[in-house]
């Protein structure tokens, strides 16, 4: 029997976490032909993510890893095929065919289908709905030694609004920056800015055209801070304190919400 490529919980209320590249497997016939070395993928997966979608009572969790299909690229990128789609990573030993890519698409098609049906139900109950669309990033690339990545362009937290219609949502993000800021993290407070490193990615652009007066996804990555991101060790205390910092977003969040009108479900 084939394993889920993806993990879907729909729950009571209008929020959904999602974390598309917390997944780490690949499918044995895409396994076979892969260049790259299970430490290799992992460094630009977004190990942890899944677990901070405890933070919504809908969640969407990728359980296979970006580099057998990307879902949160668009179609016709959503397959790494030459180092410059991978950080310069060499992915295949060869090619792969047609037949292989076309499975891992397959995948693709049907994840977008299964996350419509989701939040088109939400949609229904409660009117309007918001995702937490979680991701991480590296800045260690010079290597396990290396310096960081110069702070100022690589917030701990860039919340990716590009896609996002800021005259109906614009109260509600401004209210999301300000409590994820205001959150006592262990003693200090995160640095929170907006569309430095990402804009968002195809799954909220999707999300904001396929819904465009229901749904708002904030695209938010964490800088890999909390974690080794050369070794993927986590550093517990920290992923915690992310985990809590989320949570402490959520009334707030839910409260613009109600002043947009939503539904009691």
């Amino acid at each position: 029997m084939p394993q889920p490529k993806w993990r879907i919980e729909e729950g009571d209320g209008p929020l959904i976490a999602t974390a598309v590249h917390d997944g780490h497997t690949v499918r044995e016939e895409a396994l076979g032909l892969m260049a790259l070395q299970d430490a290799e993928r992992l460094r630009e997966e977004d190990p942890y993510t899944g677990g901070w979608t405890e933070v919504a009572p809908s969640r969407v969790v990728g359980l296979h890893s970006r580099f057998e299909v990307d879902l949160n690229r668009p179609r016709g990128k959503a397959v790494y095929i030459l180092p410059e789609d991978a950080w310069g990573l060499r992915v295949w030993k060869n090619q792969p065919s047609d037949a292989v890519v076309a499975a891992s698409l397959a995948q693709y098609d049907a994840f977008y289908a299964d996350v419509k049906k989701l939040l088109s139900n939400i949609e229904s109950r409660f009117g309007n709905f918001v995702v937490f669309d979680l991701h991480t990033y590296n800045h260690r690339r010079e290597g396990p030694g290396g310096p960081a990545a110069d702070p100022q362009g690589n917030p701990e937290v860039n919340l990716g609004t590009g896609t996002i219609d800021r005259g109906r949502w614009g109260p509600l993000v401004d209210r999301f920056s300000h409590d994820l800021r205001a959150f006592d993290f262990l003693g200090r407070h995160l640095d929170v800015r907006e569309n430095v490193k990402f804009k968002g990615g195809n799954f909220s652009r999707w999300i904001h055209q396929t819904f465009p007066k229901s749904g708002c996804s904030l695209a938010i990555e964490f800088k890999k801070f909390f974690m080794d991101e050369w070794t993927g060790k986590l550093d517990e205390r920290q992923g915690q304190a992310i985990q809590r910092a989320l949570e402490s977003t959520v009334p707030g969040v839910l409260e613009e919400l109600r002043k947009l009108g939503v539904k009691a479900g």
